[in-house]
């Protein structure tokens, strides 16, 4: 049985098209002229027809384009979105950092939302309590976990997600572009940690621009173009006919 299976997977999103405002008379007139007072919704398929298949225990690197649908294929295999058309299966409990202080609340503290994001991930109260030293030490965090997380910078936030979110000891791990933030000593803390994730047969999807990371740590290798399954497969082919693409 896969990790994680995607059949026939399309989603949709839908984008208002506002017409440009008037802010002279002269463009008042042209707007006129122009027939531009209608707001459309644009249908924006963001993934389209994807079947995929993830066994478990693999390392998976999902390279593409910005706007390729990257993160709206990690957005379903969470359940954050469902899709428009297809089925997703996920077999394991799944830990996510997929956007930037993504289920933190600005006003809370690091403390606070350890605790909460924690428990969203499947954990007690006494297990996030039990791991809440470990959790802050990893972040480099003791001297702000009690301070508002609004208050964090962008490296801040990264380090407590990465940090919650792999301290869960999921089945699945999902991480996009977690290690373009931070400085480069967070980052290969971030890969020693995945490392670790990867000896115990954990599975681990990766989202990055970060191609020579993906050739050399990778299993596998899925390039998205354009929302669609362009290539599954080595990594170093994969990535090789990106390269060329682009």
């Amino acid at each position: 049985m896969p990790a994680i299976e995607l059949i026939g997977v399309s989603k949709k999103y839908r984008r208002h098209a506002d017409r440009p405002r008037a802010t002279t008379f002269m463009s008042y007139v042209l707007r006129d002229l122009w027939n531009q007072r209608r707001t459309e919704i644009v249908p924006l398929w963001a993934l389209k027809d994807v079947t995929l298949k993830i066994d478990k225990g693999m390392t998976v690197g999902v390279i593409g384009r910005n706007g390729s649908g990257k993160s709206t294929l990690l957005k379903l295999i969470t359940r954050i979105h469902k899709p428009d058309i297809g089925s997703v299966a996920v077999h394991g409990s799944v830990a996510a950092l997929i956007e930037l202080g993504a289920g933190f609340h600005p006003e809370l503290t690091g403390r606070e939302n350890v605790l909460i994001n924690g428990i969203i991930l499947g954990l007690t109260r006494a297990q996030v309590k039990a791991k809440f030293d470990e959790i802050v030490e990893f972040a480099e965090l003791n001297d702000y976990i009690d301070e508002p997380v609004r208050t964090y910078s962008s490296g801040m936030y990264t380090r407590l997600g990465f940090s919650v979110a792999t301290h869960v000891d999921p089945d699945i791990l999902l991480l996009d572009e977690v290690l373009a933030v931070g400085d480069e000593a967070f980052s290969r803390k971030c890969i020693e940690r995945m490392n670790r994730f990867k000896k115990a047969g954990k599975t681990i999807i990766l989202v990055s621009h970060a191609l020579d990371l993906v050739r050399s740590w990778c299993d596998q290798a899925v390039w998205l173009h354009e929302g669609k399954l362009k290539l599954q497969g080595k990594p170093g082919e994969v990535v090789g006919a990106y390269s060329q693409a682009i």
